[in-house]
């Protein structure tokens, strides 16, 4: 096999002959594309090229077994670490039965929607609950870190199998889009049905028994489930699910996260720095990214949506918490990205598990607040104020226009926002190396605070089963143990490989 690459204005894409010559006569594969935005921004095409005696063969998928007679196996959630274990089961021989406590996809469209337009919160239906999980509607990026957990091939090509374009493939960045997703999660599940598993929406779980048999799931709508091996994929935002297991006797961990707010730049201002005044139509919205250390801390932009939009994520009544996504065209009049700060256990006093979940709950709530008593008709406004003005520690007299639709509230977030975390974003967003990033057109919104779980379920590193009781396998974001759409996925198709060994044992 031998690599090589091929570099292009942004105007274009390499021609036939170009590969074909570089190639060699050899059969080659496009394996990596990404923009390369360093000086004169080009795109880069990196490819692989094979000779006969090299053996090529593409990556495939395993085949998906009819299981509807076969050993069930519970997953709590039907995020993307429930999903992708439920495919896993059904390639072991295992029945998936998924209780999700929101609506289907569909369907929690409309909650969204009364949220977003109403300020009316389904504590069960809402960005973050319901089928597909958070991820569903938060842009898709699939972009990740976590090859060194296993193949991330199987996530990829499964995603293109049910509806995604095939791009996410070669892209350095790869996202699928928010108005793309709900097909591809609508397809997920009718694969798993077709196969013989089950899906139960509207069944949030309120207890977990243990019996001679197995695991007893008790339900709010009055159902329950049993089986010998339960998957927990609940997400980062299920806090009554971490409340449910200490009432159990279960051990739990405080684990860090990252809080601070979202930023909101026009996209036009992200284009011309990053693509050094060249964007043009028909080049990808620019993204960015940066880390900071600040007294001890990490200060990062998380979730980079360019031309994207907020919305409200809330899942709890009297809280505000924000998040971006954007669509496959990423082609709205606005960047944005969570820009947070790293808590650790430590910077919390106390000793218990929940310590940092509290604290992400008092700042939530502190928001909602200070918008409930400045505009009591509209208490979903975010409090909001402009980047400058906030570092320097002072009201901004007016506000910018912004795409989250439950409109704005002047605020001193430099006030609302704890104190370690206010000073450090004053000292990082000066220091931010973009032109033009640091501005009084930049639009600071509170809070961003779910960034991941503040409480890790343990689990044993061999056998993945939740310390406390065995035949339980805690799972993605809501564990503890991912960040982020793959990751999940990947921790998903993990935790199903554990149940399947333990049960065939």
């Amino acid at each position: 096999m031998k690599e090589f690459e091929i570099v292009c204005p942004l105007n274009r894409e390499p021609r036939l002959k170009e590969i074909e010559a570089k190639a060699g006569g050899l059969k080659w594969v496009l394996k990596k594309r990404s923009v390369d935005a360093r000086k004169e921004p080009v795109w880069r095409y990196q490819y692989e090229a094979y000779s006969p005696e090299d053996l090529y063969a593409p990556f495939k998928l395993p085949d998906y077994l009819y299981v509807s007679d076969a050993e069930p196996v519970l997953i709590v959630g039907a995020g993307p670490a429930g999903m992708f274990a439920a495919l896993k089961l059904l390639t072991l021989g295992l029945r998936p039965v998924i209780l999700e406590r929101g609506r289907n996809v569909r369907d929690r469209r409309f909650d969204m929607a009364r949220l977003s337009r109403e300020g009316v919160l389904d504590p069960e239906s809402n960005y973050c609950f319901g089928e597909g999980g958070a991820g569903a509607f938060s842009d898709g990026k699939l972009y990740t870190r976590s090859s060194k957990r296993g193949d991330i091939r199987e996530v990829l090509h499964s995603l293109v199998a049910f509806g995604a374009s095939s791009d996410i493939l070669v892209d350095a960045h790869p996202h699928i889009g928010s108005d793309k997703l709900p097909l591809i999660v609508e397809n997920i599940r009718n694969c798993i049905v077709s196969h013989g598993g089950e899906y139960h929406f509207g069944t949030r779980v309120t207890a977990i028994d243990q019996t001679q048999k197995g695991y007893v799931l008790s339900c709010a709508d009055g159902s329950s489930y049993c089986a010998r091996s339960v998957i927990l994929a609940t997400g980062h935002s299920a806090r009554d699910i971490y409340e449910m297991l200490s009432s159990a006797g279960g051990v739990l961990e405080a684990k860090g996260f990252a809080l601070g707010v979202r930023v909101e730049h026009p996209q036009e201002k992200i284009n011309w720095c990053q693509y050094h005044g060249q964007w043009q139509p028909g080049i990808p919205a620019a993204e960015y990214s940066f880390v900071e250390q600040v007294d001890g801390r990490g200060v990062f932009s998380f979730c980079m949506c360019p031309g994207g939009i907020l919305v409200p994520s809330a899942t709890e009544p009297g809280t505000i918490v924000l998040n971006g996504m954007s669509n496959s065209a990423r082609n709205g009049k606005f960047a944005n990205a969570g820009v947070v700060v790293q808590i650790e256990p430590e910077d919390i006093p106390g000793n218990g598990a929940f310590r940092l979940m509290d604290f992400q709950r008092s700042v939530e709530k502190r928001m909602y607040e200070w918008s409930s008593r400045s505009l009591p008709d509209n208490p979903m406004a975010a409090p909001a104020q402009r980047m400058e003005d906030f570092c320097l520690g002072k009201l901004s007299k007016s506000l910018p226009p912004t795409s989250y639709h439950p409109g704005l509230v002047n605020a001193p977030l430099h006030e609302l926002l704890p104190p370690m975390v206010a000073t450090r974003l004053q000292k990082a967003f000066p220091r931010v190396k973009m032109r033009n990033y640091y501005t009084n057109a930049a639009l600071l919104l509170g809070v961003e605070s779910r960034t991941s779980s503040p409480v890790r379920i343990p689990r044993n590193p061999d056998t993945l089963e939740y310390v406390s009781m065995k035949g339980v396998y805690p799972c993605g974001e809501g564990a503890g143990y991912a960040g982020g759409i793959v990751s999940s996925a990947m921790d998903g198709i993990r935790c199903a490989e554990a149940a399947s060994v333990k049960l065939k044992v």
